[in-house]
């Protein structure tokens, strides 16, 4: 991978931020679950609830690094195709 920056723009920060605060919220729910000993079932669709929005998550940010660095030449000049499909493999995972 390259040592190259390709931060997150600004105008996408403030959306991503707020998903993060929501998966936190949820991730503290799922605690809370636990702790008053919830029904097994209810705790696993709530971890399914948080790989979804980890997953949506990961696409916004993928799709983020995809159309500013890829396309920015400023960025782009260590950035491979072969990056970018390691990194979405990743995501699959």
């Amino acid at each position: 991978m390259t040592d190259a920056l390709c931060p997150i723009p600004a105008e996408s920060q403030e959306s991503i931020s707020m998903r993060l605060r929501r998966i936190e919220g949820q991730i503290r729910g799922i605690q809370r679950m636990v702790e008053s000993g919830r029904d097994c079932r209810e705790i696993v669709n709530q971890v399914v609830a948080v790989k979804a929005a980890l997953s949506s998550l990961n696409a916004v940010v993928l799709e983020c690094y995809v159309r500013r660095c890829l396309d920015n030449p400023d960025c782009a000049q260590d950035n491979t195709a072969e990056e970018l499909i390691d990194m979405m493999l990743k995501a699959s995972r």
